[in-house]
């Protein structure tokens, strides 16, 4: 297992070129302005609600246990915290995908 694994290594440093050999560009396609604004436009709307629907459960669970246990109030509310932040990432990557779309190919 261990030799297999070995020349499986070898093999991927040996060969780089295999994996990164990159072809030419292609122009775009002149469909993609127009659809790009809608779907930038929907993905955005559609992560924000998402996003806004799962801080209110998450605050709405945490606000619940904290009442039943003031003593691990704390560590439910750092919990929390730390949560409802990679809940908001999701918004913040959704933005860049949107800016990502808006921006490789403006509209004409």
């Amino acid at each position: 297992m261990r030799r297999s694994l070995f020349l499986a290594g070898a093999a991927v440093l040996a060969f780089p070129g295999l994996a990164l050999a990159q072809q030419a560009a292609t122009p775009a396609s002149g469909w993609v302005g127009p659809f790009g604004v809608l779907v930038a436009g929907f993905a955005m709307a559609f992560a924000a609600g998402l996003c806004a629907l799962g801080q209110g459960r998450a605050i709405a669970a945490a606000v619940e246990a904290m009442a039943r246990q003031p003593g691990a109030a704390a560590r439910i509310q750092t919990a929390m915290i730390i949560g409802l932040a990679l809940i908001e990432s999701l918004a913040i990557y959704v933005l860049v995908v949107a800016m990502i779309l808006l921006f490789v190919q403006p509209i004409r």
